[in-house]
């Protein structure tokens, strides 16, 4: 708990992103049905995914998911120490639980995910 369990990383175009981390890294992709969603697994190491949501695309950089007990109690201890929320409790799906995103002091987002 409270680890690094997932990479998101904004992508305008799968196709170009999935040529270049497989040539790169030798990533596997799997494009999620009725999402603008491409989950990628490494070889080794933390698996992740590329988005196209607008919220994500729009302002470019790679954002880490920390896995929390309570999105709501990690959520209000973050705005207590001065940061914001950029996206509430959404529900990815009932398999695979609730996710969040967190600004900091400094502007950073950091996402939150939950079973």
């Amino acid at each position: 708990m409270n680890g690094v369990c997932h990479i998101e990383i904004p992508s305008r175009d799968f196709e170009k992103v999935k040529k270049y981390y497989g040539e790169l890294f030798g990533w596997k992709f799997q494009e999620m049905e009725g999402m603008d969603y491409l989950l990628f697994t490494p070889p080794d190491g933390i698996s992740g995914g590329f988005s196209k949501g607008a919220q994500f695309v729009e302002k470019p950089g790679v954002l880490i998911y920390i896995e929390v007990e309570s999105i709501e109690d990690t959520m209000a201890k973050g705005q207590g120490l001065g940061g914001t929320t950029v996206m509430g409790k959404t529900q990815i799906s009932p398999e695979h639980g609730h996710i969040a995103v967190l600004s900091d002091l400094e502007g950073n987002q950091i996402g939150l995910w939950t079973k």
